[in-house]
């Protein structure tokens, strides 16, 4: 069992007490056909029948699972209850509620937050029956902000975790610069990252036929599409976005080479001039970040940078939050752009890691993209990638 498991359940305690929210409650099922996915985080086991589990402000902590599921939820270490259940759930979950008697119980939907919208329409239409009769379903509120903090604010251990799959990533995308020659297709450079996956023991950060995604010159289509046919030449602009799973947690960053044509021995200015531009976005991003600051606000000092070099503003936040998965977390580094919801006024907080990837478009060479990976400390940011800061030459 993963021992993070118990770190963050009573890390969820503590932020329970931080909102003044009497209990949180989870309730699953089946979670191989759909999983919650705050489950990884404070379970990390697929569950079967109806399940509740409730994390309480005042420590204690109840899994109300199937009979045949008890030792699994004694096997976390984080429910200081386990209740097993045969026929129905109904009556367990009832009595536990009276035991603790919440003014507030936190369920897990959002409309702004994909991580906090676990709980199906059909699971809380069972809940809002069960709870027939009783004082509970008008105390119910949104979790989305429980989730939003638990899943944000990584622990010492979380952060070591992210901190190896970095070391990792970057370690593979070193040997893969050092073998690519011109005339590789970007399906060939895809391959051989896959096989440095396998030859590290480690997994694909996001759906493997798009990770990484490879862009060898102005033809190739930007955005989250597979590698190519199309073959690096010379005169071309790389653009590689890669990351790797590594103990259950992600990296996320974008690099970009230049292959020189002959003769040449300095890229050509305007995809200098781009790619510079582009760093001082990042630089400026990361300037703005600090606790307490919005998301909004970071995104503007990046894309304040970009427009007003002349280059169109990027159709993309200039950033988001990794862990367990490559988006993972509320906060968005974004605009008020109405898709992206509350999610940009959220503030930053200690722990959080974030990506930083704005870009721009180069006529002649295409889109250029660069992604680091930051975590916000008490006092501002520190780079956990090695960023980027000179264009890469072959």
């Amino acid at each position: 069992m993963d021992s993070l498991i118990p770190e963050k359940v009573a890390q969820a305690v503590g932020i329970l007490r931080e909102k003044h929210i009497d209990a949180w409650l989870t309730f699953v099922r089946e979670t191989s056909a759909g999983s919650d996915p705050v489950l990884p985080l404070i379970f990390g086991q697929p569950l079967t029948w109806q399940s509740a589990l409730i994390i309480t402000r005042s420590g204690d902590t109840f899994a109300i699972v199937g009979s045949f599921e008890t030792e699994l939820a004694r096997s976390t270490g984080a429910y200081t209850t386990v209740i097993p259940y045969d026929q129905s759930i109904r009556s367990s979950l009832l009595h536990t509620l009276e035991r603790i008697y919440p003014n507030k119980i936190a369920i897990n939907y959002s409309r702004s937050d994909p991580h906090a919208d676990g709980l199906t329409y059909g699971m809380y239409q069972l809940l809002i029956d069960y709870f027939a009769d009783t004082p509970w379903e008008q105390r119910l509120i949104s979790a989305e902000g429980i989730i939003a903090s638990l899943r944000g604010r990584k622990t010492p251990s979380e952060i070591e975790r992210i901190r190896r799959a970095i070391r990792t990533t970057e370690e593979i995308y070193a040997r893969t610069i050092e073998a690519i020659e011109p005339g590789m297709t970007e399906k060939e450079i895809g391959a051989f990252m896959h096989s440095q996956l396998e030859e590290c023991g480690v997994e694909a950060a996001w759906k493997k036929t798009q990770c990484p995604i490879v862009n060898a010159g102005p033809d190739s289509p930007a955005g989250h599409g597979p590698p190519t046919d199309i073959r690096l030449e010379p005169g071309h602009l790389l653009h590689i976005d890669f990351g790797v799973r590594q103990d259950s947690y992600c990296s996320d960053i974008q690099r970009l080479i230049y292959f020189r044509r002959p003769g040449e021995t300095t890229a050509p200015e305007p995809l200098q001039r781009g790619f510079d531009v582009l760093v001082q976005a990042v630089q400026a991003a990361v300037k703005a970040m600090r606790p307490g600051v919005t998301g909004l606000e970071v995104d503007a000092a990046a894309r304040e940078v970009i427009t007003s070099a002349g280059y169109p503003e990027f159709a993309h936040a200039t950033g988001h939050q990794l862990g367990r998965t490559v988006h993972d977390g509320a906060g968005i580094l974004g605009p008020e752009w109405e898709r992206y919801g509350e999610t940009v006024h959220l503030p930053l907080e200690p722990g959080q890691v974030f990506t930083v990837e704005p870009s721009l478009p180069v006529p002649g060479f295409g889109h250029l993209g660069i992604e680091e990976d930051v975590l916000v400390t008490e006092d501002g940011v520190e780079f956990l990638s090695t960023p980027q800061t000179g264009l890469i030459l072959r």
